[in-house]
């Protein structure tokens, strides 16, 4: 069986960027390769099953290419689809979205305020306040250590903490972003995957794209993706956050959703020289 041409070239475009990014933290081909043997098998495994039935080896090998003895030996230890979400990302978004949602804590156009330090200073406009309402059992002064060192706040010159971003993008701790980098990027490549086989209502999968703006019209539709984008993301935020109130005491199977933002420039490619006439 032959791969279709379009989306092998598509496929190619997709990992470059993650090939870089794996060469960079070590990661070699080798690693990789065992990393996609054991995903292609627990993925087989749940999803291409008969009349309700898990697949056999000799069936998961046929499928995938992964000869039987590997498929064998990882079988029972396919990895885990679910995704372990480190306390402070838990925490620290859930803390973001209300900083950047909640009217008391914003100003006049919207912005989320600089907050004090102490309940005893702002009360429930303080960052101590702002803990308080979302945790009982979290101190409010390791948290603020932590986003100082993540990046997420600073300090200004009134001793105020100001969030540096309107929602939770850590820019130093490896481990946080890792789990966005994953998060996000699953929810992207398994929406466009759906679409892409077609098996039901497409999901919303949308960009805006051009080739040869000059850096000046790039930073000008960069500071509108960031203006309008998080507007997008605090509206559905909001609203999220009213349904998760009501449905959490409905019974019935659940579902996750997942709403991003992104935006994305570099050099154009030259165009090649057109051919003489």
């Amino acid at each position: 069986m032959t791969a279709p041409s379009a989306l092998v070239a598509a496929l190619r475009r997709i990992l470059r960027p993650l090939a870089r990014l794996l060469t960079t933290q070590g990661i070699t081909f080798p690693m990789l390769a065992e990393l996609l043997k054991q995903i292609y098998v627990d993925e087989a495994v749940r999803h291409f099953g008969l009349d309700g039935e898990p697949p056999s080896d000799s069936r998961v090998s046929l499928l995938t290419g992964v000869h039987r003895k590997d498929v064998k030996r990882l079988r029972p230890s396919a990895a885990d689809s679910g995704e372990a979400l480190p306390e402070t990302v838990a925490l620290g978004a859930q803390l973001a979205a209300v900083w950047t949602t909640r009217k008391d804590l914003r100003d006049a156009r919207g912005r989320p305020r600089p907050l004090q330090r102490l309940a005893s200073q702002g009360g429930a406009r303080s960052f101590e306040g702002l803990v308080a309402s979302i945790s009982k059992d979290i101190r409010a002064r390791p948290l603020l250590d932590e986003w100082l060192r993540l990046g997420v706040v600073r300090i200004d010159e009134q001793d105020r903490v100001v969030l540096k971003s309107s929602a939770f993008v850590p820019s130093r701790g490896f481990d946080e972003k890792a789990f966005y980098f994953g998060h996000n990027l699953h929810d992207h490549v398994a929406a466009a995957a759906h679409n892409m086989e077609a098996k039901g209502p497409a999901f919303l999968e949308r960009s805006v794209h051009y080739e040869g703006l000059q850096s000046a019209s790039v930073a000008k539709l960069a500071a509108l993706a960031e203006k309008d984008g998080m507007a997008a993301v605090q509206s559905v935020y909001a609203e999220a956050k009213d349904c998760d109130t009501r449905d959490r005491k409905a019974e019935g199977p659940k579902q996750r959703i997942t709403f991003g933002i992104y935006f994305y420039s570099e050099p154009a490619s030259p165009k090649p020289p057109k051919k003489d006439e």
